[in-house]
């Protein structure tokens, strides 16, 4: 009996197979439809900068805007899409397809991404943003609602609508400047020595003075010891604030010469000690850290060699010393 079932169990497999293809294909189907069809409206789904594959389609699931996130990567894989996704915003609705929405995620989003560097001033954020393509945005208009904000105006990447007003812009910088510096550095604030509003000046002069956060902190300690003793910042950088932009550079920070430090300004910290009246810059989290808790130092003077390097020195002998050897 057993020899003569076999064939019939050999007969079975291909369509017990067949149906599983089937079930299968059935189910991917289904999977891969509208998550709800009556549901016509739209939602907006952002991704941000560098989001995967994978977080995109779990983030899709739980928004209900896709039934399984598993199937919506397969889509994105046969369909070859997956380095075509872009960052930003889209209106998306559950009555689409998987595969719909894969193809709409490839496509122009409806917001711009706005990079603003640390160590502008504002007249530069105000350039660079009247350069992108926002619509009502106004250059004029954004530096008469800054005026006596630089500083905290925050660097930062932002996503914003093409449609964003000024004063919007605004708004969005100065919650961001709240959020990460006042909130974010709370503890380092409490903990330091140096006032705040003061340390925000010092902050921006570090930011345009040095780079990198241990070397931001060693300047900060330098400035920090000259303003101690009553002794004058002498920073290029706020030379370059007083003479602002040079067309002839095109550009906001040029190198200053021997002349602008007899440049008449409270900002010109050559002629008078002590910080100078406002931030000349907005600077980033790192600086405003450094600012905060400088470096324990005994320096008094540093200087960058040609290759960018910097070095530091005890006394004006040593200053001069690493004048003479580094930049002549």
């Amino acid at each position: 009996m057993p020899k003569k079932q076999q064939p019939k169990l050999w007969f079975s497999l291909p369509l017990i197979l067949l149906m599983i293809f089937v079930l299968a294909g059935a189910g991917f189907l289904s999977l891969s439809g509208p998550a709800d069809k009556t549901m016509v409206e739209t939602q907006r789904f952002v991704i941000p900068k560098g989001q995967a594959v994978s977080i995109i389609a779990d983030r899709l699931e739980e928004a209900g805007l896709v039934r399984n996130s598993l199937v919506f990567r397969l889509i994105v894989k046969s369909e070859g899409v997956g380095s075509s996704i872009q960052a930003g915003s889209f209106d998306l609705s559950p009555s689409m397809s998987a595969k719909e929405i894969a193809q709409q995620l490839t496509q122009g989003t409806h917001d711009l991404w706005v990079t603003i560097p640390e160590g502008w001033r504002r007249e530069e954020i105000a350039q660079s943003i009247a350069d992108q393509q926002l619509e009502v945005f106004d250059e004029d208009e954004f530096l008469t609602l800054t005026r006596g904000k630089e500083g905290r105006l925050f660097p930062d990447t932002y996503l914003v609508p093409r449609q964003i007003s000024t004063a919007q812009v605004v708004e969005m910088l100065e919650q961001t400047f709240e959020r990460k510096v006042i909130e974010g550095l709370e503890a380092e604030i409490t903990a330091s020595t140096h006032d705040f509003d003061e340390a925000l000046i010092m902050a921006s002069i570090v930011e345009r003075e040095s780079r990198g956060y241990e070397e931001m902190r060693m300047v900060a300690g330098v400035l920090w010891n000259r303003v101690e003793i009553g002794m004058a910042l002498n920073a290029d950088a706020t030379l370059q604030y007083i003479k602002g932009y040079s067309s002839v550079e095109d550009s906001w920070w040029v190198v200053p010469t021997a002349a602008d430090k007899q440049l008449t300004s409270a900002y010109n910290t050559y002629r008078y000690a002590g910080l100078p009246p406002t931030p000349i810059a907005n600077p980033g989290v790192n600086a405003i850290k450094a600012a905060l808790n400088p470096a324990s130092t005994d320096y008094f003077y540093y200087l960058h060699d040609r290759a960018g390097n910097i070095h530091f020195a005890r006394t004006l002998e040593e200053h001069n010393a690493n004048v003479v050897e580094y930049l002549r």
